[in-house]
């Protein structure tokens, strides 16, 4: 076709960056390609034969950083006491994680996903699946979790926190333990969370109840053997 005297060039229509893009043609062909990421990430972490626990946090995390060395540690008691290790499969303290993990012999387990910033998928995994869409990896997160440890994050580590919280409130999901590391910083929010949300009625009093904040590596590791049982 001529125009202008110049040959109009075909438009390719591609998958758009914003996967949630309402004005994008052609949506009912992505949920084949969700459908696939479902198929895949169930049939592989069905395989899994012993209690996972996901330890998340932010990605920003450096390795000089106190907490990445706790969280190494604590995944590699966890391992070492038999627990899979799942994270987000990325650096920060995701990669510290799984390294605590596979250093110690264990399974590393790593949900990693395409983002345009900072996330890579780290070395230390010896169980690693690659993920487009954030909620079928959240999906796989929750389904193939038995407990959830929560150190400093940003606001995915809020996102997984509340939506963890939520399912279990909800009764969507069964119980499991959820420890918030480090009083330090995440006493703000526990306090806010008392202060607005259960003083204006907006929770119960037994919903401060889904999560325990915890400072000691041993006193996390006794709550989370006792709750999760190999």
């Amino acid at each position: 076709m001529v125009y202008d005297g110049k040959k109009e060039r075909r438009r390719v229509s591609r998958e758009p960056k914003y996967n949630l893009d309402n004005t994008v043609v052609g949506d009912s062909w992505r949920m084949f390609r969700i459908m696939a990421e479902f198929v895949d990430g169930f049939d592989a972490m069905s395989t899994i034969d012993i209690p996972a626990v996901t330890i998340y946090g932010s990605a920003r995390t450096t390795r000089e950083d106190p907490t990445y060395k706790l969280t190494e540690k604590i995944a590699r008691e966890l391992a070492l006491s038999g627990y899979g290790i799942i994270t987000g499969g990325g650096p920060g303290i995701m990669e510290a994680a799984n390294k605590g993990a596979y250093e110690a012999g264990g399974l590393s387990i790593g949900l990693n996903i395409s983002l345009p910033h900072e996330q890579q998928a780290n070395p230390y995994t010896n169980f690693p699946l690659n993920f487009k869409y954030f909620f079928v990896r959240k999906v796989m997160l929750m389904k193939y979790s038995m407990g959830f440890i929560c150190m400093p994050g940003g606001f995915g580590s809020m996102d997984e926190l509340f939506e963890s919280m939520t399912l279990i409130q909800t009764e969507r999901i069964r119980p499991f333990p959820i420890v918030l590391v480090g009083s330090e910083f995440w006493g703000g929010l526990v306090n806010w969370i008392e202060d607005k949300l259960l003083a204006a009625g907006n929770i119960n009093a037994e919903d401060m109840s889904l999560f325990k904040v915890l400072d000691d590596v041993d006193e996390i590791l006794d709550y989370i053997t006792r709750e999760v049982a190999i």
